[in-house]
């Protein structure tokens, strides 16, 4: 699909290269840019604590709500001299429910678009991660330092697994890879028979890609002694590819967290722009 509007989030702390990244990215596909400026509320105080720290607690509160002011004005004198398309909007949650509040900002964007110095971070990039794939339904595009993005990649990796979330994955990014030079469909340890790749791993979906122009290649891949994202980093390298498509959370999110898995290797520590749907 194309991408008219483009989300980001950032945060206090963080300098104004995240928003200057998506900015260019906006431009690049004359898409509107959607700024969500996040600051996470302190939590109230509790236990027998609680009566003697509240003026304190209530002090940080109003100064982070002053900062949070401060740094949309900055966002916004940012984007009025660049003649770009664009809002900018606040939001002050707590963090037990800050992923919901930023997966519902998602809802009016096609695409969220995440930058290295959000990656760097710890809790707003979990919650604004977790917020765009569990509650908005709509892609995220996440930015590893160092890489150069871009909405019109050359060459791309798509990791098929035969799972909804990768079938969601391919849809979301239909348009760049039928405009890519090469895609490369990636299937690590692929399993023949019905219910899973089928009697030729790939076959279905790379002639489901061509139907629509997509120059696809099926590579299919043993793991060896390696894991699976380990496998998929180094043939992006191997390919050169200037992204990687793939679908997010297979399994269940509190299974991902206790014993681990791709999706949550592949956001810990993207090597390259990443496209990740469910």
């Amino acid at each position: 699909m194309s991408f008219k509007t483009i989300l980001t989030v950032t945060g206090p702390g963080m300098s104004d290269g995240d928003v200057k990244l998506v900015a260019g990215l906006c431009e690049e596909a004359s898409a509107h840019l959607a700024v969500l400026v996040v600051v996470l509320a302190a939590p109230p105080p509790v236990g027998e604590y609680a009566a003697v720290i509240s003026e304190d607690w209530l002090k940080e509160r109003q100064a982070e709500e002053k900062l949070l002011k401060k740094t949309t004005a900055a966002m916004t004198a940012l984007l009025a001299g660049r003649g770009l398309s664009a809002d900018i909007d606040s939001e002050y949650p707590e963090a037990g429910w800050a992923d919901e509040t930023i997966g519902r900002r998602a809802l009016y964007a096609d695409i969220t678009v995440l930058g290295p110095e959000l990656l760097a971070g710890a809790t707003l990039k979990n919650k604004a991660i977790e917020g765009v794939l569990f509650s908005s339904g709509k892609p995220l595009l996440l930015v590893p330092q160092g890489s150069r993005p871009t909405l019109k990649p050359k060459r791309v990796l798509v990791a098929w697994d035969s799972r909804l979330e990768a079938s969601r994955a391919v849809r979301e990014s239909i348009d760049m890879l039928i405009s890519a030079d090469g895609v490369h469909l990636v299937l690590v340890d692929p399993v023949e028979g019905e219910n899973r790749h089928g009697a030729e791993p790939g076959a279905y979906v790379a002639a489901y890609l061509a139907r629509h122009g997509v120059k696809v290649t099926v590579d299919r891949l043993p793991s060896a002694t390696h894991s699976v994202a380990d496998v998929l980093r180094q043939h992006a390298v191997d390919i050169a590819a200037d992204l990687m498509v793939m679908g997010a959370y297979g399994h269940s999110r509190l299974r991902e967290r206790i014993f681990g898995g791709v999706t949550r290797s592949m956001l810990e520590g993207p090597s390259l722009p990443t496209l990740v749907a469910r």
